[in-house]
């Protein structure tokens, strides 16, 4: 049987600081056009194919074939893009710090797949409805990207969402501390992205990305997901699809 990746982070207790963990050097990664931030060209970067590679760092945890493993749970989650007249801006929550796993963390809202959902979309749609109250026929999707395993064992499957309007915003206080924005053009600039080093006993090392926005610390699988979308479309810019 093959064996799973090692994990990108590890699982880690409650005392486990992110913030701590000591910033190694990243190659430097140009900057995107202001039109690539723009909603017109990112509806072309999906609907059209083109090549792209994931973050190379973390090639070993997207799209894997998971169905010989009993421990590892399908999720999905939808990345919500909101028009703003400064531009686009992505909504992030913050989580409980009352819950059991990933008390106080940023993520986007999502969760596993139910027996009653019927695909990932559907899945990614219920879960923003119940975690922070916006309808699914307020979400235009757009596209996916490929599923991460995260160091919990779920296949998170990104789903990428316009919010359109009239939608209202109603967290689910059990689950959701805070939702906030924070703007694309800041999210997707590689100089705001850090990689994060654990060194383990053993002498191997494990890392994570980050990305601050103000008091928020961005981080693990919900940055590589960020860190995946400069990706897509960086390559969708070299590939012409502005001009």
């Amino acid at each position: 049987m093959e064996i799973l990746p090692p994990l990108a982070w590890p699982r880690h207790s409650r005392d486990f600081d992110p913030e701590a963990q000591p910033v190694v050097p990243l190659p430097a990664l140009r900057g995107l056009a202001p039109s690539t931030l723009q909603l017109p060209f990112i509806r072309k970067a999906f609907a059209t194919q083109f090549s792209w590679q994931v973050e190379p760092i973390f090639r070993d945890h997207f799209d894997l074939d998971t169905s010989a493993y009993r421990d590892i749970i399908p999720a999905a989650v939808c990345i919500p893009l909101l028009e703003r007249a400064e531009g686009l801006h992505v909504l992030f929550t913050r989580r409980s710090s009352r819950l059991d796993n990933h008390a106080g963390q940023i993520c986007f809202p999502g969760g596993r797949i139910e027996p009653t959902d019927t695909s990932f979309v559907e899945a990614a749609l219920r879960e923003t409805w119940e975690e922070i109250g916006v309808e699914p026929r307020y979400i235009e999707l757009i596209g996916a990207h490929p599923s991460f395993l995260t160091s919990t064992r779920y296949t998170m499957k990104p789903m990428i969402g316009v919010l359109q309007p009239g939608f209202s915003l109603r967290p689910d206080q059990r689950e959701v501390a805070e939702i906030f924005e924070v703007p694309l053009s800041f999210l997707l600039d590689p100089a705001q992205h850090r990689l994060h080093e654990i060194r383990e006993p053993d002498g191997g090392a494990r890392h994570f990305f980050s990305v601050s926005w103000g008091e928020y610390f961005i981080w693990g699988a919900t940055a590589a997901l960020v860190r995946n979308l400069y990706h897509h479309l960086a390559s969708a810019e070299a590939a012409g699809l502005g001009d």
